[in-house]
């Protein structure tokens, strides 16, 4: 059965939207769902480059940016996205389009509202948090709850800087880093099954990984595999974080799958 976003959009009637929207409206659409921690601006590069072809719409999950009033559950954000795709598009349909923690919740909007999916593209979310592998992510979430945030958001702020060009890393530094929603993200993730669940979905599936990224690249053959129309696509010189390394060939890609499941 598929669960209702009548609430969610009671709860947006007078505050920010948690969403932008470029691009034709009556063109293909795309939606990019950010990382743990980070905000909608994170996808600056790839809705320059996609929003003359596309409608392209970028979502805060909750926990963060304009929703970081509102507590990280799992449905409360695939329902997010969900809204979105409801709201900005012509036909209620999009590709959907996650980084790392992004890309567990397009899992979840495609299980949860197979209606409003056209497609997949997973990126930096190929480890499946389950034994060993979740030591990662608690150690992270233990340091976005315990860390001072100023000093935090100072190591995020000068990282971004140093690591990518004003055009990217402003965008995002504007944004704001929110690392309390982050953690209640990453502690959602355990266990989730995402390899199973995903093995399930009728959805196309391009799983596009860094070949730097030691966590999450190795697994990335495994997931396209595991669903039942999916590849995988492995970018040079590219760490976790693929479409800021890689901006323009991650936004290829992105195109080229749109076109394609289209």
């Amino acid at each position: 059965m598929v669960e209702p976003v009548e609430p969610l959009q009671r709860t947006l009637r007078g505050a920010e939207t948690p969403w932008t929207a470029v691009g034709p409206r009556d063109a293909r659409a795309i939606v990019f769902i950010h990382g743990t921690r980070l905000t909608r601006s994170q996808w600056s590069a790839q809705m320059r480059l996609l929003s003359t072809r596309f409608r392209c719409i970028a979502v805060d999950l909750p926990g963060h940016g304009a929703l970081a009033g509102q507590r990280f559950t799992r449905d409360a954000a695939a329902d997010v996205v969900a809204s979105a795709i409801e709201a900005e598009t012509a036909d209620g349909r999009a590709v959907v389009v996650g980084l790392s923690l992004g890309g567990y919740v397009a899992i979840d909007t495609a299980e949860r509202h197979p209606e409003r999916v056209a497609g997949l593209v997973l990126s930096g979310c190929s480890a499946e948090p389950v034994g060993p592998v979740v030591l990662p992510f608690l150690a992270l979430a233990w340091v976005l709850e315990h860390a001072p945030t100023r000093a935090l958001d100072a190591v995020n702020r000068w990282y971004f800087r140093v690591r990518y060009p004003a055009r990217l890393a402003q965008p995002i530094v504007e944004g704001g880093f929110w690392g309390i929603g982050g953690a209640q993200a990453l502690r959602t993730l355990i266990d989730g099954r995402f390899l199973d669940r995903a093995a399930w979905l009728w959805t196309p599936v391009l799983v596009v990984n860094g070949a730097l990224d030691p966590v999450f690249g190795p697994g990335g053959d495994t997931l396209a595999s595991a669903c039942r129309s999916g590849r995988h696509a492995v970018v040079r010189r590219a760490m976790h974080l693929v479409p800021l390394d890689r901006p323009r060939t991650f936004s290829r890609l992105v195109a080229r799958f749109t076109d394609e499941v289209a």
